[in-house]
């Protein structure tokens, strides 16, 4: 994947040219511009006249960013992500974008397309002088690197990350008490049947919210049927293959509970497919509180994950580390709120057990 720095509002065409964009458009690293901007020798003469064309051509100006990058500080914080296809990652990305520019920061960005051998690859990339620090949201192979970051001292903080007992620096928010409170409502409506679709297993967040649906069955005095879970992947195509499954049971549930809101918008999708009517048939709460929850119909009612300030929260405490790199290890959890809509609703009493 080709490197993108991204800077300010995240907007190419409004942000200053960096030393990255010079390397792009001559095609030569970081460190072959930062050796002609600095007059440094070991550059070929071809490659340096790539390198003065290009930033002729962008309008570049040397600054104390790229007379830093090959010994100092680079103000760049690197971003890996495991994709960037849902309002979770821009919300989280917004947060940290506005945290980094207020302090003159670039940002970095990777994305790993699920794949964990990149994740481990960029990780190496970003942390040899590349970027003063590294942000990982969602991280799947965290395990593979993190006593070497430790080690070495690099700062980094990873978002929305369950440690399994690993001192590593994190943000995340309170997923178990957030589902619990979802499930908590719904059992007071009256719901028992109660269909929950998992996010992707990995993560621990997944499993706080699952653990958390369990814990609430079980102090309501409510037997867990494991026919009633489907483990899904985050994703809304996926989250409607779940709920399809759920109401083909010969009992279906009279509500689903799915671990985020991409996956209720495709259980919406599936419910209306078969004619079901939306509260009155079937009940539906999601998880994130995306935009988009209080804008489809009906609004959904979910539980608010404070993602904007998840990356802020993230990006500040990168920065302080960044600055005293021997700082304690600090694991922060930020409240959930359960914000309800119009997507529930007591179940029917032909439905109800």
């Amino acid at each position: 994947m080709k490197k993108s720095p991204i800077s300010g509002n995240m907007n190419p065409t409004t942000r200053d040219v960096t030393i990255f964009d010079v390397a792009d458009e001559a095609g030569v690293s970081y460190s072959t511009v930062s050796r002609v901007i600095n007059n440094k020798d070991h550059v070929s003469p071809e490659k340096r006249e790539r390198v003065l064309r290009a930033m002729a051509q962008l309008g570049y100006v040397a600054n104390e960013q790229a007379r830093n990058l090959a010994g100092g500080a680079s103000r760049v914080v690197g971003l890996l992500v495991d994709y960037l296809s849902t309002s979770y990652m821009d919300e989280i990305i917004r947060g940290i974008d506005e945290a980094l520019d207020a302090e003159n920061y670039d940002l970095m960005l990777y994305t790993t397309h699920r794949r964990k051998t990149k994740e481990s690859a960029y990780v190496t990339k970003l942390t040899r002088k590349l970027a003063d620090g590294l942000l990982l949201i969602l991280p799947r192979n965290a395990s593979a690197y993190l006593d070497t970051l430790r080690q070495r001292r690099f700062p980094h903080v990873l978002i929305d990350y369950l440690s399994d007992g690993q001192n590593a620096p994190a943000i995340s928010a309170t997923n178990f008490r957030g589902s619990y409170d979802a499930m908590k409502y719904l059992l007071s409506l009256g719901h028992r049947r109660i269909g929950f679709i998992t996010g992707n297993m990995e993560f621990g967040c997944a499993r706080e919210r699952l653990d958390a649906y369990k814990a609430a069955l079980k102090d309501h005095g409510i037997p867990f049927d494991p026919a009633l879970v489907r483990e899904g992947d985050f994703m809304q195509p996926q989250g409607y293959q779940c709920a399809q499954q759920l109401l083909s049971l010969p009992q279906p549930p009279t509500a689903i509970f799915a671990s985020n809101d991409m996956m209720a918008f495709g259980v919406m999708e599936a419910a209306r497919e078969r004619g079901w009517r939306l509260p009155e048939d079937l009940s539906i709460v999601g998880f994130d509180d995306i935009p988009q929850a209080a804008h489809v119909h009906p609004a959904l009612t979910t539980v608010r994950q404070p993602l904007e300030e998840m990356g802020r929260s993230a990006a500040r405490l990168l920065l302080h580390y960044i600055a005293e790199p021997t700082a304690e290890v600090e694991r922060i959890e930020l409240p959930t709120e359960l914000i309800l809509r119009e997507s529930c609703q007591a179940p029917r009493d032909e439905h109800s057990s």
